[in-house]
């Protein structure tokens, strides 16, 4: 079990238009296995990988058939309905204000100031990811905002979070989240690349032994490759698709 202070990433979930189409390309990509659906809660379906839930898919509803999938990532929160509260003052807008989730904890569906989509999640008997940073499980996390320059702002005052710069220059700014020496999310400037009509958004990277590999196996199950494989400083890092239209990114850690 892992323990998640206030504003850090402490889960995920996929909503997807093909829930059993999701189960087989994810399970082949990462060695997923899934849980029974819980029909108390809307057909949702735990991921594990290894003994370790590691995240959650669920059925897109049809009031979102008109969206493609996506997937959410929620920071930890001590009181949700507070943390919406400070949301809406800080400039966000609230898409689902806090509700309780049977004995499992309280969620609330938010947007930040620039726009992007986040979850907010306030442990109850589900505290979060069982494991990270390692194949098969989240290995990091990442803000791609036009809104660089509030991103500070909003998250400070709806979630108590410092962002600590690493770089700042016309063509690179980044900074991140969590103690000095233990980030927990990172922030991206992105105002120079996102292309027209994409909002700011939160990715996830996934765990997995050799992002080559991985990416050769995404395409053949239906996956499409966004950015091709790259080495950073932090691991072998792509961007892919899965076949039903949810983007997400893969590291081979060094």
């Amino acid at each position: 079990m892992t323990d998640f202070t206030p504003g850090s990433p402490a889960w995920a979930d996929l909503t997807t238009s093909d829930l059993d189409g999701a189960q087989r390309f994810y399970g082949a990509l990462f060695g997923w296995t899934f849980e029974p659906t819980q029909d108390d809660f809307g057909g949702y379906v735990n991921v594990l990988s290894g003994s370790d839930r590691v995240a959650g898919l669920m059925a897109k509803d049809a009031s979102m058939q008109e969206y493609p999938d996506f997937w959410s990532l929620y920071l930890a929160s001590d009181d949700a309905a507070a943390t919406v509260s400070a949301a809406e003052a800080a400039g966000g807008a609230v898409h689902m204000p806090a509700t309780e989730v049977g004995d499992l904890g309280r969620m609330a569906m938010i947007t930040d100031a620039d726009g992007a989509s986040l979850g907010v999640w306030e442990a109850g008997a589900h505290t979060g990811f069982g494991r990270l940073a390692s194949p098969g499980a989240p290995c990091w996390f990442e803000l791609s905002t036009r809104g660089f320059a509030g991103v500070g702002d909003f998250y400070g005052k709806t979630f108590g979070l410092t962002l600590h710069p690493m770089a700042d220059t016309d063509e690179f700014r980044y900074s991140t989240f969590g103690e000095p020496g233990s980030p927990t999310a990172g922030v991206m400037d992105a105002a120079a690349f996102l292309p027209e009509g994409v909002p700011s958004h939160w990715q996830i990277y996934w765990g997995v032994e050799d992002t080559d590999a991985a990416v050769e196996l995404a395409e053949k199950n239906g996956g499409t490759l966004l950015l091709p494989a790259e080495d950073s400083p932090y691991g072998r890092v792509a961007a892919l698709m899965d076949p039903f239209g949810a983007a997400f990114k893969v590291v081979q850690a060094v």
